[in-house]
């Protein structure tokens, strides 16, 4: 059941954000590898972006990549948050005080999302494809011609194996594992301090809101180059074996993108990420605590 309510929990935030999930993935692919000034910038911040991507794309096309959005938020966090709730609630997190441990917290959160994302992978680079497919107007980054979820995942498997369908996994673990860990560290670390301070009323649903919101920021700020490489490790073209043709790997996609774009190139996209990922883990972690709360009071 735990892992049943955090997939749905997730599934909830996603259909409020996925638009600005689409808006995150077209900044971020702008420009790639390229000096700045020295392209055309089709999406100037994120509210251009989605005037952009509405007028030229389509209103629609703002929930490109539903499907596997949907599909991913289930598997990845009904593994991530459902794994983390079980170690919370078997009092694993705890020293023998009862106070929340939070390196083992930080500790859980990164296993309990690398186990997420790793199995989800698939799903998430057919998210990619599919949410950067644009009119040739505005498209940025490599354009893949996916026709849907089913037919992507069927071609890629085809093309290039099982090996395919996970091409870019293991550079997409240090974006989980940063986020995760500090997500759900900082959710649990906080939330003890608002009940601690007695700010709101006992079981108030407004601690996990407050609680959510400021692990909002504290992931943006962290996970935002991780997400700009991924998301490019994900999208990049591929030759025949259906090895990358831009980056060997996370490491080497890190140096390119900060020497050919600089610092900020590596923070690509991030007024699109907060905008996304702020509302989505307070989203999330609230209707997590709140559906686990219900069920713990009704059963």
């Amino acid at each position: 059941m735990d892992f049943l309510m955090s997939g749905l929990a997730a599934c909830g935030a996603c259909l409020f954000t996925n638009p600005l999930e689409v808006v995150k993935t077209r900044m971020q692919l702008q420009g790639e590898l390229r000096a700045p000034g020295t392209y055309q910038r089709h999406y100037r911040n994120v509210f251009h972006a989605f005037i952009t991507i509405g007028k030229v794309d389509g209103p629609a096309a703002l929930q490109k990549g539903l499907a596997p959005a949907l599909l991913y938020q289930f598997l990845m966090n009904g593994i991530r948050l459902g794994t983390y709730g079980l170690a919370e609630a078997g009092g694993y997190l705890h020293t023998a005080e009862g106070a929340l441990s939070r390196p083992r917290s930080a500790a859980a959160g990164a296993l309990a999302g690398v186990m997420g994302a790793y199995l989800g992978s698939p799903i998430y680079m057919v998210k990619t494809h599919l949410q950067a497919q644009a009119a040739s107007e505005i498209a940025v980054g490599h354009q893949y011609k996916h026709r849907g979820m089913f037919q992507a995942l069927s071609e890629i498997g085809q093309k290039h194996g099982l090996v395919g369908l996970w091409r870019g996994a293991l550079g997409g673990l240090p974006r989980v594992i940063i986020g995760s860990s500090t997500q759900l560290c900082t959710f649990s670390s906080t939330k003890d301090l608002i009940t601690q301070w007695e700010i709101f009323p006992p079981q108030s649903w407004k601690v996990a809101l407050m609680a959510a919101m400021v692990s909002g920021i504290a992931v943006v700020l962290a996970m935002t180059p991780f997400d700009v490489v991924s998301t490019r490790l994900y999208n990049q073209p591929t030759d025949a074996q259906g090895k990358g043709l831009m980056y060997r790997g996370i490491l080497d996609a890190l140096l390119q993108t900060a020497r050919t774009e600089g610092f900020f190139g590596m923070y690509k996209g991030i007024g699109a990420s907060y905008f996304r990922l702020g509302p989505h883990t307070v989203l999330s972690l609230f209707f997590w605590d709140q559906l686990r709360t219900l069920y713990n009071t009704y059963t």
